[in-house]
């Protein structure tokens, strides 16, 4: 049964497409419906998973892949990640209409019908599997299934409405793009993809948990025990440090365990103090939050304004695409270490 928004169903049609309008930029999209079905696939995040994967492919050759390897990694990688996320919205249009965030989704508004969804999810899954055993190898297609499994399955039918460390665990579903570039490069495994896995999965929390601090009030509301929805700032943010301290040192091992150089090197220290210090700075403000509100409670939305956490939320975007970058450029400008 499709979980529709009144606004759209029992409203005009002229009225639809003025919120349609809204929701993408101030003016309806030329073609609606290809549109919704973009947005099912929630590409900010599979451009976000994507710019780790093909910097992965860069420094796993050691120079430049061919281009048609790129390609075929690249889409295949994006229709995966693009079955995942539609999936994600099949099994979440219930409380995706509880939330003002996610209350516009396609499956939301009655724009897709659920058995829509599920078989564009199904042929976005066949083509991606396909590319990859076609053009990559049977390693990175088996990898990008089990990505797809991890984060269906895994994260959002098993972990996400039961525990306050579920986009820890299903965070893993992303890290999986790294090893599927190396992958696609080597068709083997080694030391260098697993430490960038690290890095990616200690990543998650300190990008994903500010997020969830700013739309705590919805996660509650939806019934999804973020960490932020069941613990104090304080105990968030003292968290997003820790985590963050765990991915710098992380990410500084691609130097030993990997080979890299020293641009590498010097980027990831620079970066990750660089960003050390935001959370840091989360953790200050969300302290001074809970000593003047008398740790009553977790605060409301406009209170909760005043931490500041999309600071960290989008600074976490730039520390890894700078990385990546970095990841990249490595095997261009390789200088070795004196030691």
């Amino acid at each position: 049964m499709t979980v529709a928004d009144p606004r759209l169903t029992d409203a005009p049609a002229h009225s639809r497409t003025s919120l349609l309008g809204r929701r993408r930029g101030g003016r309806p999209p030329r073609f609606p419906r290809a549109a919704a079905y973009v947005a099912l696939t929630k590409p900010r995040i599979v451009e976000l998973l994507l710019i780790t994967t093909i910097p992965v492919m860069l420094f796993a050759a050691g120079g430049l892949p061919s281009g048609w390897l790129i390609l075929t990694t690249f889409v295949g990688g994006a229709l995966a990640a693009g079955c995942a996320n539609t999936l994600n919205c099949y099994f979440d249009r219930d409380i995706d209409a509880l939330m003002k965030r996610t209350e516009n989704r396609p499956l939301v508004t009655g724009e897709v019908s659920p058995r829509q969804a599920l078989v564009f999810a199904t042929v976005l899954g066949i083509a991606s599997t396909a590319i990859f055993v076609a053009f990559v190898n049977v390693l990175s297609a088996a990898l990008a299934l089990g990505a797809i499994l991890l984060y269906v399955v895994g994260y959002t039918l098993l972990l996400k409405r039961r525990t306050s460390q579920n986009i820890v665990w299903g965070g893993v579903a992303g890290c999986m793009q790294v090893l599927i570039g190396w992958t696609a490069v080597r068709d083997s495994l080694d030391w260098a993809p697993f430490v960038l896995f690290g890095v990616i999965f200690l990543w998650t929390p300190p990008h994903y948990w500010p997020l969830s601090v700013r739309y705590r009030e919805d996660y509650a509301n939806a019934g999804v025990p973020m960490l932020p929805v069941v613990a104090k700032p304080t105990t968030v943010s003292r968290q997003i440090v820790l985590y963050t301290i765990a991915m710098v040192l992380c990410s500084l091992l691609l130097v030993p365990l990997g080979g890299a150089g020293v641009v590498y090197g010097a980027a990831a220290l620079v970066l990750g103090i660089g960003f050390l210090v935001q959370t840091i700075g989360l953790h200050r403000r969300a302290t001074r939050f809970e000593v003047e509100t008398g740790g009553r409670d977790a605060g409301t939305p406009e209170q909760l304004k005043r931490i500041s956490p999309m600071g960290v939320f989008h600074g976490s975007i730039t520390y890894l695409t700078l990385l990546s970058a970095a990841v990249a450029v490595d095997p261009f400008v390789r200088v070795g270490w004196p030691f």
